[in-house]
């Protein structure tokens, strides 16, 4: 990540600080959407915490002395800019043509995650909601919302906090509590996400599904891809605005202006927001080897493969990530 890691010099306070990081990291990650200023947000509110420790004297539990530093932390970060996107939230899907094809330098996307950073709890049906709620849709819902309505949100209906502790955190009452969350469940309902919204297991289906996927994607054959992508499937390849809506039309792009992809291959990695994920390495033009061209991020429904984001930043993602800068032949 970009910041160096605060280690404070209390012992007993040091420990606390590592026991809560992946849980502050996921919190500071649904609250900035980017994995990088996350970990810039753990580091800021550990060197705050550090800074502030004498001056605490026990009079909130830790748990919510950290996460009150925390939230003023993503607060702090979240009025200096405009909150991130997916290429959804820019407008309706676009023809599959290369001039539709743009970057826009004022837009900030939404970053993937590895589950690994942020996924600690023991419990299956924890982790099943931990996974639900950092995924690239729901992350992009929660960016809609004003920050403070966003905190409680995360607050009380990921992290099971109770209306009276946000309000101890955030400094205020617990009926202004309920109210920003009424408020902000009729936001996700308006963008169609739901907190109750559970994606298939990764059962042995679903992983037979998804190495037909990769399979068909190596091959580039069009009738392998068509059985298994949904003919309502989504695309979407951040830091390009367009996004499509529809297998014909994903096709369209993949055979027409993207026909470069043919002959890539897909490497594994860990999950991201909870979906799988793979580096894609297209062919080099010098023929020795594979390039990196994208981080693939693969929504799964049960009767197929349902939305691909390609995201394209590789520099940044592929480290992230444990990815390979480069495939030999």
């Amino acid at each position: 990540m970009q910041g160096a890691r605060v280690e404070p010099q209390n012992s007993e306070l040091g420990r606390q600080l590592d026991e809560y990081r992946a849980d502050l990291l996921a919190y500071c990650y649904r609250m900035l959407a980017s994995p990088f200023e996350a970990e810039d947000a753990v580091q800021e509110t550990f060197l705050r915490a550090w800074r502030g420790f004498d001056g605490f004297e026990g009079r909130s539990a830790v748990k919510t002395w950290i996460h009150r530093i925390a939230t003023n932390v993503c607060l702090d970060m979240l009025r200096s800019r405009q909150h991130r996107l997916r290429p959804m939230d820019l407008g309706p899907a676009r023809e599959p043509v290369e001039s539709n094809l743009n970057v826009r330098p004022e837009v900030t996307w939404i970053e993937p995650i590895p589950d690994t950073l942020i996924a600690t709890d023991p419990d299956p049906a924890e982790r099943a909601v931990s996974r639900e709620t950092v995924r690239l849709a729901f992350v992009a819902a929660l960016q809609h919302l004003p920050p403070r309505q966003r905190a409680a949100l995360i607050l009380c209906e990921v992290m099971s906090w109770k209306a009276s502790e946000v309000a101890e955190l955030l400094e205020t009452s617990a009926a202004s509590i309920n109210s920003a969350l009424q408020r902000a469940r009729a936001t996700l309902k308006e963008s169609g996400i739901s907190t109750a919204e559970r994606a298939p297991a990764m059962d042995e289906a679903q992983r037979a599904l998804l190495a037909r996927y990769v399979e068909a994607f190596e091959r580039y054959d069009i009738n392998a891809l068509t059985s298994v992508i949904r003919e309502d499937a989504k695309q979407s390849m951040p830091p390009y605005d367009m996004w499509l809506s529809g297998r014909d039309d994903m096709f369209r792009w993949w055979f027409g202006p993207g026909i470069g992809c043919r002959g890539s291959r897909l490497v594994p990695t860990v999950t991201a927001n909870g979906s799988p994920a793979y580096g894609q390495y297209k062919p080099s033009p010098s023929g020795s080897g594979y390039e990196p061209w994208s981080l693939q991020v693969i929504e799964l429904a049960p009767d197929g493969v349902a939305e691909i984001t390609f995201f394209l930043n590789t520099a940044t993602l592929f480290p992230l990530f444990g990815l390979p800068p480069r495939l030999d032949a």
